[in-house]
């Protein structure tokens, strides 16, 4: 049944990602510093609510609202740029976050990773939760059924020996979800699955393939910051193709809005590879169409349009490619 109004604040939050800090070795995966304190000075003087990330998927998951301008904060891989950088930031401001760890990385340990003392440290100071990539950090959609659950127990087996329990939330790595391997984390017990696609969380989306803005030097500048965390949902469902797993490519993509969505008339998509995509509303649907394929490995497209208020409604999605 199609909603009379669109997705809102009470329904919604925006998550970030980030990885390394102060690393300028990485600009695609690093944040600089002073982008992080910016940040930090966002999130603390604009009317924010920066919520742990188990809270707010579990209100999203049982109906509950959330507060205006909710904010999550995530940082995968667990480098040990956290443990000098961001944690000692973080930790002043009082900010709660989740590190998504990969086992077997921590495990191998070296000057670039915290190790499990660090993580446990963390963890008991009341502000973080931990989160599971996984124990190899594969690419999950490349690999059998049998193979990621494999992966998903070896990693299980990990956090129960060094953390007590195992996490309930996990990411992608590198963002990359098919159908298939989402049925294996269904069965491992996970609530929920978080990509590397952009935009904000919504009651209605996909709950293993959830959205979080990606950060890095390119994207972690202030105001770019800000346009992210001040987002509401495009609330797009019925999303085809439903796997992000390509069969076709180009894909023939295309979601139906749920509910009246103001400045629809300023809708547009963008793709990774190809620029501005052409698009066709066909009353509630919306239709992408990419003049060119996708190439091989990960391809992201991001749908926008303003509100009324001056916000942004934002949808992304993530494609990959065999």
């Amino acid at each position: 049944m199609v909603a009379t109004s669109a997705a809102g604040a009470a329904d919604s939050a925006v998550v970030f990602t980030y990885h390394r800090f102060g690393d300028s070795r990485f600009p695609n995966a690093n944040t600089r510093l002073d982008q992080l304190e910016a940040h930090i000075a966002e999130l603390k003087n604009g009317g924010y609510r920066v919520l742990p990330l188990p809270d707010i998927v579990d209100a999203l998951t049982n109906g509950r609202p959330l507060p205006d301008k909710a904010v999550a904060l995530t940082i995968d891989d667990a480098w040990y740029t956290v443990w000098e950088h961001a944690w000692p930031r973080l930790q002043e401001a009082g900010l709660p976050f989740t590190v998504f760890v990969v086992t077997d990385e921590t495990d191998r340990g070296g000057t670039d990773y915290m190790g499990w003392d660090r993580l446990r440290e963390m963890v008991a100071s009341g502000l973080v939760t931990i989160g599971s990539q996984g124990a190899g950090h594969p690419h999950l959609p490349a690999l059998s059924a049998a193979s990621v659950a494999e992966d998903l127990a070896r990693s299980k087996a990990r956090f129960v020996t060094e953390l007590g329990k195992a996490p309930d939330l996990f990411a992608w790595p590198y963002g990359e979800m098919s159908l298939e391997a989402a049925a294996v984390i269904r069965q491992a017990g996970f609530k929920a699955a978080f990509g590397q696609h952009s935009g904000p969380l919504w009651a209605k989306a996909d709950r293993w393939f959830l959205p979080r803005f990606p950060l890095n030097e390119t994207y972690g500048e202030p105001d770019r910051f800000r346009l992210a965390a001040r987002s509401l949902p495009l609330p797009a469902v019925d999303v085809s193709p439903a796997d992000p797993k390509l069969t076709v490519n180009p894909p023939p993509f295309g979601f139906t809005l749920e509910g009246d969505v103001p400045g629809l008339d300023h809708l547009a998509c963008y793709t990774s590879h190809d620029g501005r995509a052409a698009t066709e509303r066909l009353g509630e649907r919306i239709e992408v169409r990419m003049s060119k394929p996708i190439p091989q490995g990960r391809g992201r497209l991001n749908c926008t349009a303003p509100s009324l208020d001056g916000r942004w409604r934002w949808f992304g999605w993530q494609f990959t490619v065999p």
